[in-house]
C-alpha cells in the first residue's frame, strides 16, 4: 500500500474513541450521501415521469396516421393498406373513421335537462379495438344489452363521470356535417330547417368504460366504436385514414414520410410525436433542466468536501509539519489530502446510492406518494430504477469532488515544517 493511502485513511477515519471515527468526516460523508441520493431520486422522478407519459401517449395512439391532406373522407382500397404494410418497418395497419358529434344523455335522471358534451367518435376494426380494450377497459358488468340497432360505444372514464354514464346506458349522438355547421348559403327561416335536417342523429349504448389515465383531450373526448357500424350510419364505404405502427420508434418520422410518398398525393403522414408535439416538448423541457439540477446539488456537496478538508488540514497541522520534517515532499502531502477527498466521496457516494435504491424500491412497492391524476396523468410517483442515472450522478460527484479538493490539498502542501510544528 502506498504511504499516501495509508496516511489518508488514518487522517480521515482514525478512531477518536473505541467505536467512533472523526465526527467531521461523518458529517461530510452524510452530506455527500444525501446530495447523491437527492440527485439520483430527482433523475429517477424526471425520467420515470417522462417515460410513463410517453408510454401512455404511444400506447394510446398509433405510431403513425395517414390521411388526405384536406381531411376529406375517401374510399378504402386494398392497394393502399397493402402499400403501407409493404414497408419493412411497419408491423400492422388498419383503417379508421372519425366523426365529430355531440353526446347527449340524461345522466340517469328521468327528468331534468339533458347533459351534453362534444366528442370524437372513432370507428376502428375489431382487431384494433380488441388490442386497445384489452389494455384499458374497466371490468364492469354490462347492465342490459341495448337495442340491436344501437351503436356500441366505449367511452373514457372521465367522460362517463362528467355525464353520469354507466355501461348499458343509452345515449344520443348528434353529428353535424362540416358544410352545414356554419349555416352559410341559407336565407331566412329556411336556415333553421336546413340545419336541423343536416343533423345526423343516432342512438348508442355504452358497452364499456376505458381508462388510460390521460384525462384531458383523451378520456373526456374520444369514443370508440366498430368501424363497419359507424360507416353504415354516417359514411358508407368511406374512411378518414389509416393507423399504423412501427417496430422502430427511433425512425418513425422517416418511415411515415416514406410510406406517405409511396401512397402518393393527396396522402400525408404524421407521427404520434407530431400529433402531440406540445406534450412531448413539455417532457423534453423537463429533461433539459436535468444537467442544471445535477450541477447545482453537486456543487453544494463539493463545498461540503472543501470545508471538511480545510478543517482536517487545520486539525492535522502538526502531523503535516512532522511529515515535511522527515522528508515528505509537498506533492505527496497534497496527494494525501486528495486521497482523503476520494475516500470520503467514495463512502458518501456508496451510502447515497444505497439510500436511493432503498427509497426507490419502497416507493415502487408501497406507493406512499400519490398525485392528482387530472393534473399529472398518473396517480403515483413513477420512479425509474435506471443504472445509468446512478452512474452519471456518482461519476459527476466524484469528478467535481476531486477537482475542488485540490484547493485544501495545496493549502496543506504549502505549510512550512517550522510553522506547522509550532502551531
Amino acid at each position: 500500500m502506498k504511504p499516501e493511502f495509508f496516511i489518508a485513511g488514518r487522517f480521515a477515519f482514525m478512531q477518536r474513541s473505541l467505536s467512533r471515527p472523526t465526527f467531521i468526516v461523518m458529517i461530510a460523508v452524510a452530506g455527500i450521501a444525501l446530495g447523491t441520493a437527492a440527485l439520483i431520486l430527482t433523475l429517477s422522478v424526471v425520467n420515470g415521469f417522462a417515460g410513463s407519459i410517453e408510454q401512455k401517449l404511444i400506447s394510446f395512439n398509433s405510431h403513425m396516421q395517414f390521411r388526405y391532406s384536406d381531411e376529406r373522407l375517401f374510399m378504402e382500397r386494398r392497394s393502399q393498406i397493402a402499400g403501407i404494410l409493404s414497408h419493412p418497418d411497419i408491423t400492422d395497419a388498419s383503417p379508421f373513421l372519425e366523426k365529430g358529434c355531440i353526446l347527449m344523455s340524461s345522466g340517469g335522471e328521468k327528468s331534468g335537462p339533458a347533459k351534453s358534451q362534444p366528442v370524437m367518435v372513432k370507428g376502428v376494426t375489431p382487431e384494433a379495438g380488441k388490442v386497445f380494450l384489452d389494455r384499458y377497459l374497466h371490468p364492469e358488468p354490462l347492465r342490459g344489452g341495448g337495442a340491436a340497432d344501437h351503436l356500441g360505444l366505449y367511452l373514457g372514464r372521465t367522460l362517463a363521470e362528467n355525464l353520469g354514464l354507466k355501461t348499458g346506458d343509452t345515449v344520443m349522438l348528434v353529428g353535424i356535417d362540416k358544410e352545414s355547421a356554419g349555416g352559410g348559403g341559407q336565407e331566412g327561416g329556411g336556415s333553421v330547417v336546413s340545419m336541423l335536417s343536416s343533423l345526423d342523429i343516432e342512438l348508442g349504448t355504452i358497452k364499456g368504460v376505458y381508462d388510460t389515465g390521460l384525462q384531458e383531450g383523451f378520456d373526456d373526448f374520444l369514443i370508440l366504436t366498430d368501424l363497419a357500424a359507424l360507416q353504415a350510419r354516417y359514411a358508407p364505404g368511406l374512411i378518414t385514414g389509416f393507423d399504423a405502427n412501427t417496430r422502430n420508434l427511433q425512425t418513425v418520422s422517416t418511415t411515415a414520410q416514406q410510406v406517405a410518398a409511396g401512397l402518393g398525393y393527396p396522402f400525408y403522414g404524421y407521427t404520434v410525436f407530431e400529433r402531440y408535439q406540445n406534450m412531448f416538448e413539455w417532457l423534453k423541457l423537463q429533461k433539459n433542466i436535468t444537467p442544471l439540477l445535477i450541477l447545482t446539488i453537486t456543487i453544494v456537496a463539493v463545498f461540503n468536501i472543501i470545508a471538511t478538508l480545510l478543517v482536517l488540514v487545520i486539525e492535522k497541522t502538526r502531523e503535516i509539519g512532522l511529515l515535511s520534517a522527515v522528508g515528505m515532499v509537498p506533492g505527496r502531502i497534497s496527494n494525501i489530502f486528495m486521497v482523503q477527498a476520494f475516500l470520503i466521496a467514495l463512502a458518501g457516494i456508496t451510502a447515497g446510492n444505497l439510500l436511493a435504491v432503498i427509497l426507490t424500491v419502497l416507493e415502487l412497492h408501497f406507493q406512499f406518494i400519490t398525485l392528482p391524476e387530472k393534473s399529472y396523468f398518473i396517480t403515483h410517483v413513477p420512479l425509474s430504477l435506471n443504472p445509468a442515472d446512478y452512474a452519471i450522478v456518482s461519476v459527476s460527484v466524484m469528478f467535481l469532488t476531486l477537482i475542488f479538493a485540490f484547493i485544501p490539498a495545496r493549502v496543506a502542501a504549502a505549510l512550512k515544517p517550522g510553522t506547522a510544528l509550532s502551531a
